[in-house]
């Protein structure tokens, strides 16, 4: 795929002057070394995760659901509702300053390891590999001719690739609609939404890790762009050591690199051909590098082989390469004042968001009073104001609350004060509270309800309201 080159001008000689250079397919080979397979361990879990987690099963129903449908986000024993919009907050807040935190210490390492863009990249190129071929032979296959086998293989390759986007597609569903009944709807009883986010996803999915992989983390993802104000010379990052390795030349293991005034780069090039956004990292540090760590295990095997210690490429500092830091060194500028500030903000708020979890109460009333009947007076003479009380449980068991309210004088409620709600679910009730005329002022009169679970001292709340006299 070409990107359209886009014409500013035309110079007055017949030369045009192009803004955007025209991509060119990365073909990228197969590595093998300690960060490869760091990262194949992240894509294993995070893969795992995410199409493990809407089959596993927690009181009879899904372990983790948002379910869209009935209002309420299911995580394992925790049951939040729309209410409960404080927690999102919190985790999206959590989740940047780690982000933050993260990237400060260590550079790109959520590019490199756990973005999802990262990990459909590298299933999409395995499955390419071993259907295709290798390196070589994937870019003879592509400049050669259309012929039968060349069709057969890449119509392999691409129904391979769009099983997975559709699997894909179908999990993110299942996390908002019960896995169970989109398994009951296949393949025609789906809502209109759920085939269109289905077959959405996979799309995105299909495209973006088929066909503009390291294109969406040079153009299209915002995190690259904005990275560089967390850098700072003592953030690790992949670096190249041109102090070292330069100058660069080809060269047999024999051969005195320091005699014949030669770096220690012998120039092979592998750094290049395995990396995944098609960069040379022996130009420095560039925005498109997602620290993944593939040149490291290039280059190090090269290294071995012509006698040269390793780390020509390797994971440190700007300041580290240019003050020859020890390891000591590098590990004792890594706690510096911005990386104790995120530290500390992270761990309040963590501890914050721990905090109002642990102590949360299971129970939520909304207390809404009948603005049809303002108030009205009795055939005794008291005053009665109508109220509608929404009582949710957010707890996995069935409850029986108990009704009170106080504020005024011989203020009571009319009827049955005991209200039962199932686990999870809400409960709307109408009460009549009744007070006697002498107990209050003309218009407004604060009271309060107080309702508590049966057998449960814990569960309970307190919420005000107002009663009317006429």
């Amino acid at each position: 795929m070409e990107s359209t080159e886009i014409i500013s001008q035309d110079t007055g000689d017949g030369a045009a002057v192009s803004f955007y250079e025209k991509h060119k397919k990365v073909y990228i080979r197969d590595v093998k070394g300690w960060w490869t397979t760091w990262r194949w361990a992240f894509v294993w879990f995070t893969q795992i995760l995410f199409y493990g987690l809407p089959w596993l099963q927690w009181n009879e129903r899904q372990a983790v659901l948002l379910h869209l449908v009935e209002r309420k986000f299911y995580f394992f024993g925790l049951v939040l509702w729309p209410q409960d919009v404080f927690y999102l907050a919190l985790l999206l807040i959590i989740s940047a300053y780690a982000l933050f935190l993260f990237t400060a210490v260590a550079g790109r390492l959520f590019c490199g390891y756990a973005c999802p863009q990262t990990a459909y990249s590298e299933i999409f190129m395995w499955v390419e590999n071993r259907i295709e071929g290798d390196r070589s032979t994937r870019m003879k296959l592509d400049l050669a001719a259309m012929s039968g086998r060349k069709l057969r293989i890449k119509t392999v390759k691409h129904a391979v690739w769009l099983i997975i986007s559709l699997w894909t597609g179908f999990t993110l569903v299942a996390y908002f609609t019960p896995v169970d009944e989109l398994l009951a709807a296949l393949p025609f009883g789906l809502s209109a939404w759920e085939l269109f986010w289905i077959f959405f996803y996979a799309g995105f999915c299909y495209l973006q890790a088929g066909f503009l992989r390291e294109q969406v983390c040079k153009y299209m993802c915002p995190y690259a762009r904005f990275q560089g104000v967390m850098f700072d010379p003592d953030t690790l990052i992949i670096t190249y050591d041109p102090e070292r390795g330069e100058p660069r030349a080809p060269r047999r293991k024999a051969v005195d690199a320091q005699a014949a005034g030669q770096g220690d780069c012998v120039d092979c090039n592998l750094c290049v051909v395995v990396c995944p956004t098609g960069i040379d990292i022996r130009k420095g540090t560039q925005y498109e590098c997602i620290g993944c760590g593939a040149c490291i295990d290039a280059c190090d095997p090269v290294m071995d082989k012509v006698g040269l210690p390793r780390g020509l490429i390797r994971y440190t500092t700007e300041n580290a390469i240019a003050m020859h830091f020890s390891p000591k060194d590098v590990a004792n500028h890594i706690l510096r004042p911005r990386i104790i500030v995120y530290m500390l903000i992270l761990l309040a708020i963590t501890a914050a968001a721990i905090w109002s979890l642990a102590t949360r109460v299971p129970l939520k009333v909304d207390v809404i009073r009948d603005r049809s009947t303002l108030a009205r007076e009795a055939d005794d003479g008291s005053i009665e104001n109508i109220y509608n009380l929404k009582v949710m449980n957010t707890t996995e068991e069935p409850q029986r609350y108990l009704l009170a309210v106080e504020g005024l004088a011989g203020i009571e409620i009319v009827g049955n004060r005991l209200v039962e709600v199932n686990s999870a679910q809400n409960h709307e009730v109408t009460i009549v509270v009744r007070v006697p005329p002498e107990s209050g002022r003309k218009g407004a009169n604060t009271i309060h309800f107080d309702i508590k679970a049966e057998g449960h001292d814990d569960i309970a709340v307190r919420e005000k309201a107002s009663f009317l006299f006429p």
